[in-house]
């Protein structure tokens, strides 16, 4: 099926773009990479009069360090993210989650602000940002506000983002050098998106136990979440198999399951508590 009409227009800057909502209002979209917002398009589940193009505004696209943080632009690629060797060696963990989108030519394209905007459930940058206790930057003609990655996620592909707002770059406190990482999903063969996808994180003290324990979940419920239980499950303790198959028992706890084609909430509720345990071993292997 072919879009409804709509004019196309290509922003130069994040000033000129936010102009540009405020001119078209309701009836405008903001387009990235598009790999979400264009097949929505074709199947006119959404009909914008006027896509404004925020692609190729140069700010966007930076993967910079600010302030002690990295700092990923919007319109940064998951390719980037994930080839990036700042991003590799101070927040691995998301570099992961990057990898583990789509394939090539999606990585290629899509672009982690557009991800996250978009807020799909089955979305990977979502445990992973959850984990990393990310920080996200959205501006507006009114100014400018950060909203940590625990506050953005509201419901089902809907965020805290406001229509005249633009989430222009994601923070991220460096990992420090004891932890260690891994994000693991079981991939829907036909899309590639997450089933279910566990994003762990596990700092060790000087006694051998947990000290540091971060846990984000996508795929399960209607939005990823961080997964308090399993890390309060955790926390204190050694990170022997015992300990670690207690704590992902905590997975789904609180939560309602997704039910659809590719699985059951039943279903669901089980591959969340078998990926957080080896999310879990992963992440203490890797330290």
């Amino acid at each position: 099926m072919f879009p409804a009409q709509f004019e196309y227009h290509r922003a130069i800057s994040v000033k000129d773009a936010l102009a540009m909502l405020k001119q078209f209002g309701e009836d405008a979209k903001l387009l990235s990479g598009g790999h979400s917002l264009l097949p929505m398009m074709k199947l006119r589940l959404a009909q914008p009069a006027h896509l404004i193009d925020i692609a190729k505004v140069a700010d966007l696209r930076q993967i910079t360090e600010h302030g002690g943080k990295v700092v990923i632009g919007a319109a940064a690629t998951h390719d980037q993210v994930a080839a990036n060797d700042m991003v590799r060696g101070k927040v691995g963990l998301l570099a992961e989650c990057a990898l583990a989108i789509g394939d090539v030519q999606v990585r290629n394209r899509g672009t982690i602000g557009g991800s996250l905007s978009h807020a799909d459930p089955a979305a990977d940058y979502p445990a992973g940002v959850l984990a990393l206790e990310a920080e996200l930057k959205l501006e507006s003609e009114a100014g400018a506000r950060t909203v940590k990655a625990e506050d953005f996620f509201v419901d089902l592909m809907t965020t805290v983002i406001k229509p005249e707002e633009i989430l222009t770059q994601v923070a991220f406190t460096p990992l420090p050098a004891n932890a260690g990482f891994a994000y693991l999903k079981y991939r829907q063969p036909a899309s590639g998106f997450a089933v279910v996808g566990v994003a762990a994180i596990i700092s060790l003290d000087r006694g051998g136990n947990c000290e540091r324990v971060h846990v984000g979940i996508t795929g399960l419920g209607a939005k990823a979440f961080r997964a308090k239980a399993v890390e309060n499950a955790l926390a204190g303790k050694g990170p022997d198999a015992a300990n670690l198959a207690a704590a992902a028992a905590h997975a789904a706890d609180g939560i309602d399951p997704l039910t659809d084609i590719p699985a059951s909430a039943d279903f669901r509720a089980e591959l969340a508590r078998v990926y957080t345990r080896r999310a879990l071993a992963t992440a203490t292997r890797k330290k």
